[in-house]
């Protein structure tokens, strides 16, 4: 397996490397071969790695709301902790339910 990757070339790198790279972290560590001590390893690069995504996407942001400030940024990039409603599921008719 390769070395984990240092922090500082996460600055030079593209939000979409960047997605690239959790994406290879993540099936390095899914891998069964890959042993505890590289998985923690790899592990910590990742964390590393989507909290310089999370930075980069929270200063695109307030980019976005400087040049829309009649738009906020808020109602187009759902917040994290945003949860898609569950739509309820149909009412079955009852056999004494009757229609007027």
């Amino acid at each position: 397996m390769p070395a984990a990757r240092k922090t500082k070339k996460n600055q030079t790198s593209t939000i979409e490397e960047l997605i690239q790279r959790l994406e290879e972290l993540t099936g390095q560590i899914e891998d069964p071969d890959t042993g505890l001590e590289n998985s923690i390893e790899l592990y910590e690069e990742g964390r590393s790695v989507a909290e310089e995504c999370r930075k980069r996407l929270q200063e695109t942001r307030k980019k976005l709301e400087t040049i829309t400030p009649d738009k906020p940024a808020q109602a187009t990039l759902p917040a994290q902790s945003e949860k898609p409603a569950k739509p309820e599921p149909p009412k079955a008719a009852g056999l004494f339910d009757m229609e007027s």
